[in-house]
């Protein structure tokens, strides 16, 4: 199965070959990475509604101070109801920022006398997405919390003050690049329809044929690439956008174009999962994640796009308990597999926190009282019109595997750490053990930047044996190279052959000792992983 067949876009930029280390500013992290690092970072003034992403002030000054390059999150969808802007807002149905969000009157009254939101769109964390103010008696559009109210991007007196207060002033301090939050959500269709039926169990309907990639995102985008990109800057921009068709996904990111230089893809996270709500879980083949895998950087075939390639973010759960084994036999060496995986593929490199620890989903914490857990269960009743979850073991396991928590526990920093300490797991320990899965990754990062022409750059992308649901084995090309790579997702050894038996290959990487490993042998030891070249 051939991916591409083209030289895809390949002139060289920072943002590309770069590997970029995400960092969730939470309890336990923050303090340390400033500490450790050196960091002069601020975090926007939140609430904390919703773990940070209710914005009530973008305008909070810090910067890095190593001289390395700096991305902050970008979170314009919506603020805070704490924000300024919102507290002028709701103050009347006159003021001049009313415009700035969505407010409607009610749709009617029901017999209780209760009014009924303007339509049926569903929140992201389950109910209306709408929340009723009783000063102005009128509801405003929120599709996450109700203290995250949507700001209305066809407003041009409301984008202006995004892009001065939210942008320009990060650009003013130093930034070089924005993760750009839901950005797949600022153009809503006119009307705010109601949304088709699609669960006939709730009255509340997914929002996204309305509200995700609408009628005008690829203006909004393009002008707010333009002032990011004013005066010569050389900012890198990647975007969160959800449900894009390739097609759409070119759109986002043609160099030519001037919207973003990389999105986020979500197909191989969601692998395993319910496209209609991603708390059932189904089963699911290796050949499944491989071919997901593939979509990361499908569309960029033959085009001036680019592509991402990660497994953990604050979203998404532990990628060793994921598509590993967080067992304490095989957690290191599975770890270190996925390592050598994602140094292998093509595009910009990200790892979240803790992720090079090799991190595993928490384990014994009743899932069910934890923070953003509690969402999920919302959700799922709201969903699922559940009048009780406790004892359905099977939704509990769900939560248990996929919930964005476990990617929120306080950095490991080391087992003597105050009020959370971590024992086995942590960078103290880790940085001293050659043999650690920090330690891996180190090596990992330096295999990928000495071959970055083929590890970063490469393209014709062609799995071998796609079946095989123990073996994840490819190549891809660049130039006169060729890089094979072979690798056993699974606690069996197995066998492997190199693309006609080629003898120009070279094993260049793998994730055991060089002292345990017979480069001319062509059986694979549980989860091992290797990276060949031939020039």
């Amino acid at each position: 199965m051939t991916i591409s067949s083209a030289h895809p876009e390949t002139e060289p930029k920072w943002w590309k070959e770069a590997t970029i280390y995400q960092i969730y500013p939470a309890i336990g992290v923050h303090q340390g990475a400033w500490r450790r690092c050196h960091l002069d970072l601020a975090i926007y003034d939140s609430p904390q509604d919703d773990m940070g992403y209710d914005i009530a002030n973008y305008e909070r000054s810090g910067q890095p101070t190593l001289g390395m390059k700096f991305i902050t999150d970008l979170v314009i969808n919506h603020c805070s109801s704490e924000h300024e802007w919102f507290k002028e807002s709701r103050s009347s149905k006159t003021n001049p920022k009313r415009d700035w969000f969505f407010w409607r009157p009610p749709k009617g009254y029901d017999a209780e006398g209760k009014p009924i939101p303007p339509n049926n769109w569903r929140s992201y964390f389950g109910g209306s997405a709408w929340t009723f103010d009783e000063k102005t008696q009128e509801f405003y559009l929120r599709l996450f919390c109700s203290t995250q109210p949507d700001l209305n991007w066809e407003n041009e007196d409301c984008r202006k003050a995004i892009y001065e207060s939210a942008v320009g002033y990060w650009l003013d301090h130093g930034v070089d690049g924005f993760r750009i939050d839901v950005g797949s959500l600022y153009s809503k269709v006119a009307g705010l329809p109601d949304a088709p039926v699609i669960d006939e169990n709730s009255k509340w309907q997914p929002s996204d044929p309305f509200t995700m990639n609408g009628p005008r995102i690829h203006e909004f985008h393009q002008e707010m690439n333009k002032f990011i990109m004013k005066d010569g800057r050389e900012i890198m921009t990647v975007g969160e956008m959800q449900h894009a068709t390739d097609e759409t996904k070119r759109l986002y990111t043609s160099a030519s174009r001037h919207e973003l230089n990389e999105l986020f893809n979500f197909s191989h996270t969601d692998v395993g999962t319910s496209p209609k709500f991603r708390q059932n879980l189904i089963p699911y083949e290796l050949k499944d994640w491989k071919v997901a895998l593939a979509e990361l950087f499908r569309y960029v075939n033959g085009t001036d796009c680019w592509s991402t390639i990660y497994l953990e973010n604050h979203d998404q759960p532990r990628s060793i308990t994921r598509f590993g084994d967080d067992s304490p036999k095989n957690r290191v060496i599975s770890g270190k597999l996925l390592s050598v995986l994602l140094v292998s593929l093509s595009g910009t490199l990200y790892v979240y926190q803790g992720q090079e620890l090799g991190e595993i989903n928490f384990k014994n914490w009743p899932i069910e009282n934890t923070r953003m857990s509690k969402l999920e269960i919302t959700m799922m009743r709201s969903r699922k019109s559940m009048e009780k979850l406790e004892g359905d073991e099977e939704v509990l396991e769900a939560i248990a595997l996929i919930s964005r928590d476990h990617a929120r526990t306080p950095m490991q920093w080391s087992c003597e750490e105050p009020n959370a300490g971590f024992s086995g797991i942590n960078a103290e320990d880790e940085s001293k053990d050659p043999n650690s899965v920090l330690n891996f990754w180190k090596e990992a990062l330096r295999f990928r930047k000495a071959h970055k022409d083929i590890t970063v750059y490469g393209y014709d992308f062609e799995f071998i044996d796609l079946d095989n649901k123990k073996l994840f084995s490819f190549t891809k090309k660049y130039d006169n190279k060729t890089l094979f790579a072979a690798l056993n997702f699974s606690s069996d050894s197995i066998d492997f052959t190199i693309p006609n038996n080629s003898s120009s290959f070279k094993l260049e990487f793998g994730n055991y000792p060089r002292s345990e490993v017979d480069a001319s042998s062509r059986t694979l030891k549980p989860w091992e992983g290797r990276i060949y070249i031939s020039e």
